[in-house]
């Protein structure tokens, strides 16, 4: 598939099973987040076909297939003046299956009531959303993907620009997400100490293509790697549990 001219993805040919945890890394301008924006249907392919849960996410009914996709980017700023609380912040994961001219019912915010538990946001829910630090930030955002009770996660540097306890804490969370939901996920990151152990298999991009993909520790061999980052130490440590 191609994805527009100017960031291009050129012959990526990928396939993902339900339940499987692909994590995709590669150099800044691999085209990693170009890749989940194709899967979520958020662009115009010049080239291929796209198939997301059997649907083609890229037609005027890709809102639909969006509903079961849950979307994940890195820490962005908030101004700490808005009025919106952390519950109410989670509870705009479910306008796309409401719809904007419906009010949410007991049954909604009971659903983001148990997100909220399950990320352990639970005491800062009446919280403004820009009074947080930027892991309880992204366990908000964790919890506003799970609201919507999604198919497939989509991790966009989840852990990018929030300290290293943090990093370990959303790493550990998101791990326990997709074995307590059974869902597919993919997880992008350029840092390889910030890729989840529980990752079974690895897509490395480079300069918008597919350039190898395989079993976990195979792509996490030294040469490889340095190959991938031309030439660059990247760090090989994988975290959590």
């Amino acid at each position: 598939m191609s994805y527009r001219e100017d960031v291009a993805l050129e012959g990526v040919s990928l396939s993902v099973g339900r339940g499987e945890f692909v994590g995709v890394i590669g150099p800044n301008g691999a085209g990693k987040t170009t890749l989940l924006s194709v899967i979520n249907g958020l662009g115009r392919l010049t080239h291929g076909r796209v198939h997301v849960l059997g649907k083609t996410p890229h037609r005027r009914d890709g809102y639909l297939l969006r509903r079961r996709v849950g979307y994940v980017a890195q820490v962005e700023p908030v101004d700490p003046r808005l009025p919106i609380s952390v519950r109410e912040s989670v509870m705009v994961g479910l306008y796309g299956r409401l719809g904007w001219l419906r009010r949410p019912g007991r049954s909604e915010w009971a659903r983001v009531d148990a997100a909220l538990e399950q990320v352990g946001m639970t005491h800062l829910a009446a919280r403004p959303i820009g009074h947080l630090s930027g892991g309880e930030y992204q366990r908000v955002a964790i919890a506003r993907a799970l609201a919507q009770a999604p198919e497939i996660f989509l991790f966009d540097e989840p852990t990018a620009s929030i300290d290293p306890q943090a990093q370990h804490e959303i790493l550990d969370l998101i791990q326990d997400i997709h074995r307590r939901n059974h869902a597919t996920t993919l997880y992008v990151t350029h840092a390889l100490d910030t890729l989840p152990r529980a990752c079974d298999r690895l897509v490395l991009l480079k300069g918008g293509r597919l350039w190898r993909e395989g079993p976990t520790a195979a792509m996490l061999d030294p040469a490889l790697l340095r190959a991938l980052y031309n030439g660059a130490d990247a760090p090989p440590a994988l975290r959590g549990g």
